[in-house]
């Protein structure tokens, strides 16, 4: 078996300093600075090639393009991108109806596998919505399509709600 070696480099700024940027915005403030470029992204978003779309009251949209590097041995992309694009989507859809000082984490995910990701499928869209936002818990939803609206994954969330 012969094989090329491939490389790919990633460069990303200090997230501790992001995270402070957005201590001191709602959730749609930060968001949209983000989508704005005025933030740097995130080191896993920039790892990943994740991109934020649109960010509107209880919804998101990102994309990303498959490629080599997020093949399985199997010769398909992983089913951890299409989890994490969702888990990213739906947790900034939450995030999107966060007032200053208050957070989120996941407490659960459910992903639907539909169509296995390739290379060739090209760009992938993320859009996700919020289901419910309370006082202790939010939950959403999401889907991964292509251009032309194939299905490829479609998921839940479950997220707690924490602080003023």
């Amino acid at each position: 078996m012969s094989s090329k070696e491939r490389t790919l480099s990633v460069t990303w700024e200090d997230p501790v300093a992001l995270a402070n940027a957005g201590a001191s915005l709602s959730g749609i403030e930060f968001l949209g600075a983000l989508a704005a470029g005025e933030i740097p992204a995130p080191p896993m978003a920039r790892l990943l090639g994740f991109q934020i779309q649109e960010v509107g009251d209880g919804r998101a949209v990102f994309t990303v393009e498959p490629g080599e590097q997020h093949y399985n041995p199997i010769g398909v992309v992983h089913g951890g991108l299409a989890a994490t694009l969702l888990d990213s989507a739906m947790g900034c859809a939450i995030h999107t109806r966060l007032p200053k000082g208050r957070g989120y984490s996941t407490l659960e995910i459910k992903v639907n596998y539909v169509k296995a990701l390739k290379r060739e499928t090209g760009r992938v869209w993320a859009h996700a919505t919020v289901l419910h936002y309370g006082g202790k818990v939010a939950t959403a939803e999401g889907r991964i399509v292509d251009d032309k609206g194939q299905l490829y994954a479609h998921a839940t969330t479950t997220c707690i709600l924490f602080g003023a």
